[in-house]
């Protein structure tokens, strides 16, 4: 029997799906993919700050989102997967609170930190002669607190209005995570003034970093199609085509959850979409950004045996 007690200020999370065999199926697929998307980015945190040959400005950009990605995933799953094993699906005000603004940061930081990365291809490529000037380590520390900065007054924005509201229905949230949307519509007030500041929020956070994305990696496609060696431009189209698909899984359903109205919202499609940007993207990231890269796979084999040695 499941447990859904709760006191005044606890909250009700109903989880990805009910307690059935196909909620089960949707756990054992769950506890690998975290692993995965746990182990993968760990390894890349502590790759990037052992190996002294990535402390260039893409790696430590790299870092960062591998950072998040380990904070992001770790903010749902665990959560998610206590309740379903468990039965106790409550939480606490405070943990709702942090859950959300910890979400709502890295959510924002992250967009931000996947445009920075664009750039930084897009100097690199096209031009490469004035690469030291425009990506050295002074912007590239700037760009990365900027991103986090931009990210906590996003979150601390939206939070402190999303738990000051009065809630007149039940606190049960239809989703797997305090998500913001999804809390919205436990409110009796209008909202109409606040949903303006979740487009406004979403456009700044996610349609115009995607935007500028694209602009980058089309100029690099263009740099691209110039090249005069056919490994290098096919090299480069393989690079940029799974890069544009990660960021398409990011952004696009993000952007769809949280430019609807109030009134269009479905929650199972709402936990289906944020499946993609917030327990997908963790575990294709290493993947796709560091794993198939020579470079972190030839920094992995010199730690490997730095390691190795010293403990002969």
């Amino acid at each position: 029997m499941e447990n859904y007690n709760q006191t005044s200020t606890d909250f009700i999370l109903l989880g990805l799906s009910p307690s059935s065999r196909f909620g089960l199926l949707l756990f054992t697929l769950m506890v690998p993919i975290f692993l995965m998307a746990l182990t993968g980015n760990l390894c890349m945190v502590l790759l990037i700050l052992l190996d002294a040959q990535l402390h260039t400005p893409m790696y430590f950009l790299l870092s960062q989102l591998s950072l998040m990605d380990l904070i992001y995933i770790c903010t749902t799953v665990p959560k998610m997967a206590s309740g379903f094993l468990f039965g106790n699906k409550s939480i606490s005000f405070i943990g709702c609170w942090s859950q959300s603004i910890f979400f709502t940061t890295l959510a924002g930081a992250e967009a931000l930190i996947l445009m920075s990365m664009s750039y930084d291809r897009y100097v690199a490529i096209c031009f490469p002669l004035h690469y030291p000037i425009h990506m050295n380590r002074r912007v590239c520390v700037l760009m990365i607190l900027g991103s986090w900065a931009m990210g906590v007054i996003n979150a601390c924005t939206h939070t402190s209005y999303v738990f000051h509201m009065p809630y007149c229905r039940s606190r049960t949230i239809d989703h797997f995570f305090c998500d913001v949307p999804a809390m919205v519509t436990l409110t009796c007030r209008n909202t109409r003034v606040y949903e303006y500041t979740v487009v406004v929020s979403t456009i700044l956070f996610l349609v115009f970093p995607f935007l500028g994305i694209l602009c980058s990696y089309g100029r690099v496609l263009l740099a691209v199609y110039r090249m005069h060696s056919q490994e290098g431009r096919k090299k480069a189209y393989s690079t940029c085509s799974a890069h544009l698909t990660v960021v398409t899984f990011y952004y696009t359903p993000f952007a769809y959850t949280y430019l609807r109205p109030k009134s269009f919202r479905s929650p199972s499609e709402d936990k289906v979409l944020a499946v993609f940007y917030s327990i997908l993207t963790p575990v294709l990231n290493p993947v796709i950004y560091s794993l198939r890269n020579k470079e972190v796979l030839g920094a992995l084999r010199r730690v490997a045996w730095r390691i190795c040695s010293g403990k002969m």
